[in-house]
């Protein structure tokens, strides 16, 4: 049985399944890293974007651009197991945002592949990050290493910048491929980013 959680909104992963009933079904290892991200959450010790980012951005200022991706990674990582593996919520914000904001932003949707130093390709999987003109913000990679799936040799920092200059990754899109739609991006996350960026940005 994991420790109760902190006082603090937890969002199941699993549609139809409630956080306890999904910490039900999952094996030992999943347990371990959710019991570990509570335990962060509770010391405030959970990691932030801007704590790593690479910035070349000419977009907003450099205080503005670090506080909207660490509002957005803190919403999206009230998902129970932590925000490794929500790059599509987090893009889907990020992108709303912008928009919100009055910038051309569109989520694109495709392949990371990440790669070590001397060009070798590490590893490779669907991704989501956003374009605006000729930069690229992919700012949710700062957790990666807390995804099982992801090899521990991949570093990637989040990226605020020019597409020709991004590092630690190449970024294909595949044009035929969209964000999914996503309530709790829509009904739950939205409404209340909306809100902060409203009093942030345009009060």
């Amino acid at each position: 049985m994991l420790p109760l959680a902190p006082k603090q909104r937890e969002i199941s992963p699993a549609v139809n399944f409630t956080v306890e009933e999904y910490i039900g079904i999952v094996p030992p290892s999943v347990k371990e890293i959710i019991l570990a991200i509570r335990n962060q959450k509770a010391v405030g010790a959970r990691p932030l974007p801007s704590a790593k980012l690479v910035d070349s951005s000419t977009m907003l200022t450099l205080v503005h651009r670090a506080a909207l991706l660490d509002s957005v990674a803190t919403l999206v990582d009230e998902n129970l197991v932590g925000r490794s593996e929500m790059c599509l919520q987090f893009a889907d914000l990020l992108q709303r945002s912008l928009s919100h904001l009055k910038f051309p932003a569109r989520a694109a949707v495709g392949t990371a592949t990440y790669h070590a130093l001397d060009g070798r390709e590490l590893f490779s999987w669907q991704h989501a990050w956003v374009r605006v003109g000729d930069e690229v913000i992919d700012g949710n990679t700062d957790c990666l290493f807390e995804n099982p799936m992801v090899p521990k040799a991949v570093i990637a920092a989040p990226y605020w910048g020019n597409i020709k200059t991004v590092p630690g990754r190449w970024l294909r899109q595949d044009r035929a491929q969209s964000l999914p739609s996503d309530t709790d991006v829509s009904e739950v996350w939205w409404p209340e980013l909306k809100d902060w960026l409203d009093k942030r940005f345009l009060s």
